[in-house]
This record gives structure tokens, sequence and C-alpha cells, in this order.
């Protein structure tokens, strides 16, 4: 028995000296510029397999490949203790953006963070709606790991005894530089699990590393065209007449309308669900539904996933349910064919087979005292953490399968995502409702794959209303939520003109939208991104004269300290400088290269700080040299399938423009069939004269192009 014992004992001894020593790593391009390399055992469950996401091939072919841009013998990955810990080597002068959707900071590096899917409660610790464990460094590269486990982070924040470039050993008391934070050479990450599979996005610049992430998650979302029209959502308690009073109300004031929201008030019960029709309220979904339709208004329905004891499918599916309720409501294993057959049976019936549109899918983001704990089990086997990390992602892409065989896409609303979802047709939202959070939270989506929505719920006077409502046109979504409110448009009379103006911009810009989503589908551009994507505006560009501190001589001199965070990037030619409560004024960083006012196209600057003193009936927004937007007249509802609109290519500047229009039906899948395309718009100044053409229409493709009018602003 002794003897046994020693052997024993000796195995477990040299199994452990084993998981301490590091495990050999082997990358494999699996697509041009993206490699995948596995530590130690991975979990079967992840951010891929929960997500579905088949990488887009295709975009990837064209981008080409790359260079890895690591030394791959500066990776390490061990396995200690039944967790896995991984290094990633940094040099001194990287920036890192991303780590999930954040809203006070763009800057990482530094950052101590646990990525775990949560509500936002005011401040950046990886606590968030989509807490994407994928990394952008300023060198050009971008790293994801694979993984649905809460994964602590140290970006740059640890310093190793056997460090390759060790800080400098200072002196408090005599060193006036002396840091509480020295110099870090690595992001380290701790994973719950016994091994990883990770991924390195190759460039040569962040865009491409940002571009080649999306396509490895299936390519940005594509919604239909009434999804990048205007949206309301009426109060919870509203019941059909009001529903179709506030439509009518719409049409008769002539402000634009593409769905409507309803809030909990449609069930017969919420908090939890029964996914029923209130029958008070709502007494013939069907015949209203098909009324609204008749209007060109589609419905979209708020839902959390908890399931009441009173629903209809509550017997059926509790034995597919996990162990702890949420508000009483039992929480399905997604996870599991069973589960999810009844689940989404009841969302499609009398529901989307009678004409809803979408969904809002509300609670499966987090608040620890109230979703379910991290001790609940589940059916599958998967652990509550998975459960957490991956049930907005889950519930997303339900939803869109449902949607996708009936061949109508949908765009909607969710609390939560992640790691994979960037093929998604959802925007995030929260009830955080700081401003200017929101606009940081709109510049770092586009490092975390989703996108976000400052959404417009009340205001405490009319300036606040007019300047939530002008960075929300210039937003994935443009909505009104007044769930609980009430508010309309026109609320606050003084105005409400100008809402109005906004609204119809909003109509007028939708074939740029369009243009734009389409190339985050095929091409992985972010539609809405941080202005360090943006040529001139890089890292690259603003270290080249670090000591440098006047602005003026040297426009981007202070800000390799600086985060900028109040503007972004709309689309390929839009630079969108928000105005928030109380200014008159603001500062602008233009990037390299000439700018042009959006409204006059009158000459802004060239890679300079601005200041602008716009007045309350506009925000500052910038169109690049050569930059042409299409526009479309102003309608009250986007236009229906194949519907040809006339268009205006209004240009910007001096230099010869180009743009890529892109023209599908509006409504159906048949273009993942190839039945899309786009079209070169060309545009130049020769001797004074304006000179525009575009290609022509593709032989047997959608064609909803009507007459062109080019026009020169400025």
């Amino acid at each position: 028995m002794r003897l046994i014992r020693q052997i024993l004992t000796s195995f477990i001894l040299v199994s452990s000296i084993t998981s301490l020593k590091a495990q050999a790593i082997k990358w494999t391009e699996i697509e041009p510029g993206i490699w995948k390399a596995v530590a130690g055992s991975p979990e079967k469950f992840n951010l891929l397999t929960a997500s579905g996401a088949v990488a887009a091939h295709a975009g990837l072919t064209d981008m080409g490949s790359t260079a890895f841009p690591f030394s791959a013998t500066d990776i390490s990955a061990k396995i200690i203790d039944g967790k896995t810990y991984l290094r990633f080597p940094l040099d001194r002068a990287e920036r890192l953006y991303g780590f999930g959707l954040n809203f006070k900071t763009v800057l990482q590096r530094g950052k101590i963070l646990t990525l775990h899917v949560d509500n936002y409660e005011g401040k950046d610790n990886g606590r968030t709606h989509a807490p994407t464990p994928f990394y952008i460094s300023s060198k050009g590269y971008g790293v994801f790991i694979n993984s649905a486990r809460y994964i602590k982070v140290y970006a740059g924040s640890a310093v190793r005894t056997d460090s390759k470039n060790p800080p400098e050993v200072q002196d408090r008391n005599t060193d006036a530089n002396w840091s509480a934070h020295p110099y870090s050479d690595g992001v380290e990450m701790l994973i719950p699990a016994e091994g990883v599979e990770m991924y390195v996005l190759g460039g040569p610049t962040m865009m491409d590393a940002v571009r080649r992430y999306n396509l490895l998650n299936g390519g940005g979302c594509l919604p239909p065209r009434w999804g990048l029209g205007f949206t309301q959502r009426v109060q919870r308690l509203s019941n059909a007449a009001d529903v179709a009073n506030e439509a009518k109300a719409f049409s008769e004031r002539g402000y634009p309308l593409d769905f409507i929201g309803l809030e909990p008030g449609w069930q017969s019960k919420s908090y939890p669900c029964t996914f029923e029709w209130d029958k008070t309220r709502f007494p013939d979904p069907r015949t209203f539904v098909q009324e609204m339709l008749k209007q060109k208004v589609r419905l979209n329905l708020w839902t959390n996933p908890y399931i009441s004891p009173e629903a209809g499918i509550y017997k059926q599916i509790a034995p597919y349910t996990g162990s702890h309720s949420v508000w009483v409501g039992a929480v399905a294993d997604l996870t599991m064919p069973q589960a999810r057959d009844i689940f989404f049976k009841e969302l499609s019936t009398n529901k989307i087979d009678i004409g809803i549109s979408g969904f809002k899918i509300d609670e499966v983001d987090g608040g620890d005292e109230f979703l379910w704990p991290d001790v609940a089990t589940f059916p599958s086997g998967h652990s509550a953490e998975q459960m957490r990390q991956t049930y907005g992602l889950m519930m997303q892409r339900y939803v869109t399968q449902i949607y996708h065989e009936r061949n109508e896409r949908t765009f909607g609303l969710v609390r939560a995502s992640n790691g994979g979802g960037s093929s998604f047709p959802f925007v995030i939202y929260n009830d955080y409702y700081d401003h200017r959070d929101f606009i940081t939270a709109l510049t770092n989506s586009g490092f975390a794959g989703v996108l976000w929505t400052p959404e417009v719920r009340d205001s405490r006077t009319a300036e606040e209303w007019l300047r939530r409502f002008q960075s929300n046109i210039f937003s994935p979504m443009a909505m009104i939520n007044a769930w609980e409110s009430g508010t309309k448009p026109w609320t606050f009379t003084e105005v409400a003109a100008q809402v109005k103006q906004m609204a119809s911009l909003r109509m007028q810009m939708m074939p740029y939208w369009y243009s734009e989503f389409a190339k985050y589908h095929f091409k992985g551009i972010p539609p809405f991104r941080s202005m360090v994507l943006e040529p001139g505006f890089g890292d690259g560009e603003l270290s080249k004269n670090e000591d440098n501190g006047n602005l003026k001589e040297n426009p981007y001199g202070k800000l390799t300290i600086k985060e900028v965070k109040d503007q972004y990037m709309a689309g390929e030619n839009l630079l969108v400088a928000p105005m928030f409560t109380g200014e008159t004024s603001r500062k602008v960083i233009l990037p390299k290269g000439k700018w042009f006012d959006f409204y006059t196209g009158k000459y802004a600057g060239n890679g300079e700080v601005i200041s602008v003193t716009p007045g309350l009936d506009k925000i500052p927004v910038y169109v690049k040299d050569g930059g042409i937007i299409p526009m479309m007249p102003v309608m009250l509802h986007a236009p229906g399938k194949n519907e040809k609109v006339d268009l205006e290519m209004r240009y910007y500047g001096e230099k010869p423009g180009y743009y890529m229009l892109y023209d599908d039906d509006g409504e159906t899948f048949d273009y993942e069939k190839g039945s899309y395309s786009f079209r070169q718009i060309k545009v130049e100044l020769k001797n004074g004269t304006l000179k525009g053409t575009i290609s022509a229409p593709a032989k047997g493709k959608p064609n909803t192009v009507g007459r062109i009018v080019f026009k020169k602003m400025g």
C-alpha cells in the first residue's frame, strides 16, 4: 500500500511539474493574414461555436496575406492548476485598443480587466455588454482569444522578473520621474480552463486587423433598408389603438417612421415572460400587424428570455432549463436543441409568422443581483459562466436564423454580445444614459465587432433633447426609446423643427448608410469607428513629435497621451463631432488631408485642430477631400423591396472622387447568392465644370437607382 502511495505521489509531482512548463505553440495560417494556435486542451464550447460564426473566405481572400506580426517564440502559454496563462509581447511605444465595448476610455494599455458579460455600471473594468476578448495594437495587428470564460487581462500592467525589457529601477524619494506603474512589456491573460484557442490577425494597419476580425466572424451585418430608417419605441402599456395613433401622428406631422417598438405590455405577463399577446391590449394581433404593414410601418417586439410558469411552453421546456430562475422565470438551456426548438418556435408562432419584423432582446447582459448566479447548473453540463458569456450571442443567432429561413432580413436590439457576433443584425443598447459616454462607446464599437446606439429617451431641456437626437442620427439605429417617458420627436416644441430636419436628413442619407453597411458585411470595415483607424490620424502619425506641445505647429503633439473619444468616423467619408448640453463651441481634430463642412461644402482645414461654433441647429460633420455622399429625397418610409429612387451625388472638395454604391433588393438574403452589385461613382472637376459618372447596372442584378444628379458642395 505504501508503495502504491509513493508511485501515485511521484506521478502527481511529475504531472504538476510538467503542467508548469510552457506549451509549444504552433501557429497555422487558416485564412489569409489570420493564424490560429491551440494551447492545452481547449473546451469545445467557445465563442465561435456558440455564435456559429463561419469565416467570410471571399472577403479575406480579397485582403490577401501579410507577415506574422510576432516572433512566435515571444508568445507563451502555460497550463497551471487547470488554468491557462497566456502572454503576448508588447513594445514600449505600442498602444492598445479594444477589449470590448468600453464607455469611458479608448486607450487600454495599462488596464486590468475581467472580461465578463454584464450591464455597464460606470467603470471600464471589463464588465460590459460586449466584453469581446479581442485587442488591437497600434503596430497593426490584433489578438482574439476564443473562450467563453471570464478572462482576466493585464494589458501591459504587470512586470515579470524575467522580462527581456525590464523597467528602470527608480527611487521615489529622489527621482521626479518615478511611476507607480512601471513599464510592462507584455499583455497577459488568465483563462479558467485547461486550454484555449487563440488567433492572431495581421495588418499591416490597425484597420486591416479589425477587418480580418470581422470577416473571421462572417463579416458585419447587412440590415434591411428599413432598419436604417427611424424607429420609435412606445410606452410599455400601449395598446393597438395607441400604436396606430402614434403612427398616424408621425405621418400627419411629416416625421419619418419605419418601425415601432412594442415594450413589455404587448405580452400578457412579463418579468417573467409568457411570450403571448395580451388579449385586452391586442385582441387581434394578426390584423393589427398587417394593418401597420399596409401603412409601411413595421413592428418590433421587446422580450427577455425568462419563461413564466404561466407561459404555455413552461411545462414542455422545464426539463431543459437551468437550476436557478430569473425573476422567477425559467432559463432555457439554449445549447440544447430540445430547448431551442420549443423556445424559438414560440417566438415565431403568432409573432414572426404574422409579420413581426424583429425583436428587442433585453436583460441577457447581467446584473449579478438578478441574473442566474455562477453556482447555477444547466442540463447540458455547460457552466453558468459559459452561459453568461454566450446567452446574448445565442439569442441573436437563433432569432436571425428564423428570419434567414424565411428569406427576410431583420434588424433588432440586444443587451449583450461577444466575440463571434459581428454578423448578427442587432444593435446594443443599455440603461446607463450618459451622452458623452454613449459617444465613447460608439467609437469603441468598431474595436469590439458590435453595433451600438446612443438612443434618445428623455431629456431635462430642449437643448439636451436636440443634442442627443443629432448624434443619434449619425449612429447605427436612429431611435427614440419612449418605453417609460412617452416622449415624441416633437415633445420639445421649441426644437421640433430642428429634430424633424435631422430625422429627414437620416432618410436622405440612407443610400450612404446602406453602402457603408455593405462594406461592413463584405469587407469587414466597421461603419462607425474610432478616429485612430482613419489614415492620417493613427498612432504612427500622432507619435512622431511627442515632445512638441505646440498644437498650432503640430496639432497631434499632445495626442500621444490624450484619448480622442468625442469624435468618430461614420462610414468612409464622414467625421462626426457631437455637441453636448451646455456647449456652444468645441475643438475638432482633423486628420491630414483637406476636409470640408458637410452642410455647406466650405473648406474646414487640413491636419489641424479647429474651433467651431455650429449653433444649436447642427453638430459639426466634415467630409474628406473628394468625398461623395449619395443622398435620396426625403421619404417618410424607407424604399420598399426593389423600389427605385432618384439619387443626388454630393461631391466635396477638389480631388477626383470615387465611391462604391451598393445595391440589392433591400429586404431579402438573396445577396448571399450573388444578387447584388457595387456600382462605381466617379466625380471630378475639369476646368471648373463638374463631371460625374456611374458604372452601368449589372445585368440580371437588382437596380434600385433612378435618375442621378451630381452636385458640387461649396
